[in-house]
């Protein structure tokens, strides 16, 4: 699906091409931007002359832009024109705009970061601190969600070490275990807590979030005990490794008489940042 960037609290789809190691982004989502169109239909309407203009020009970098699947406004994964981060400063040439500068400098750093976050990852944990920090998480939910981050990306190894792909199979995997710990899906999971495009770890709970831990380490250290031949063999560990979480999950529930899995979400009990409130 990729990711979400920010430029000045404005949203920008991008996607990142492990393999060519690059990124790929929206631009309509820039156009918006830079020309301070507020509806996207603004915005494309402006791209659609504006690339007519330059087709005609024979400009190459029109030519050589391509198309992937992005979430949509209404919610539908579409075909979404794109270009890469040198495309991008050669178009923000022909969009007259004083915020073209700024867009350059911060597209130079976008691209910049991702580059050393690969020859260093904790400094995508880092960063990852300072983006919960400033939404306001607590201290204590904070280290967990960073923990749980460490213990997914070692079970995500140990699946493609099987020869496992990522993308449907590694979501079968998943549901699989959140299945067979929190007795949902993923997505039944996200309903319950009235989400739709938001991340469903950065909406659990303490407690949630450590059942889920549980459930992908167990998956992680019976995968490298018993070295499952496909991905059939895969389903049946991860549906075993869910259940340790979950007999966790009872005798927890038993002991306090509430449940775990609730609609509680982490993100809706925030305190309200500071200068948020209208008077």
């Amino acid at each position: 699906m990729g990711d979400i960037q920010l430029f000045e609290d404005k949203q920008i789809r991008t996607l990142w091409d492990a393999d060519q190691e690059k990124w790929y982004i929206s631009i309509i989502d820039v156009i918006a931007i830079l020309t301070d169109q507020n509806a996207f239909q603004g915005a494309r309407n402006y791209w659609k002359v504006l690339k007519h203009r330059l087709l005609k020009e024979g400009n190459e970098t029109v030519t050589n832009c391509n198309q992937l699947k992005m979430l949509a406004p209404d919610g539908k994964m579409r075909q979404t024109d794109v270009a890469d981060t040198e495309q991008l400063f050669r178009l923000i040439q022909s969009i007259p705009s004083p915020k073209a500068e700024p867009f350059k400098l911060w597209l130079a750093q976008v691209a910049s970061e991702r580059l050393d976050e690969m020859q260093d990852p904790e400094l995508t944990v880092d960063r990852a601190l300072e983006q919960y920090m400033k939404l306001g998480y607590s201290e204590n939910w904070i280290n967990q969600r960073l923990k749980s981050i460490e213990i997914r990306k070692e079970l995500t190894d140990e699946w493609k070490k099987r020869g496992l792909k990522e993308g449907q199979q590694f979501a079968t995997l998943t549901d699989i275990i959140t299945k067979a710990w929190a007795g949902k899906t993923t997505k039944e999971y996200k309903v319950l807590k009235g989400l739709k495009k938001e991340n469903l770890r950065d909406n659990m709970t303490n407690t949630e979030l450590i059942l889920n831990m549980l459930a992908e380490a167990s998956t992680k250290d019976i995968s490298a005990a018993t070295n499952p031949k496909d991905f059939e063999e895969s389903k049946k560990v991860a549906k075993q490794g869910g259940n340790v979480a979950n007999v966790a999950k009872l005798e927890l529930e038993a002991k306090t008489g509430r449940r775990v899995v609730t609609s509680v979400n982490a993100r809706a009990i925030l305190p309200e940042p500071k200068g948020d409130k209208k008077g």
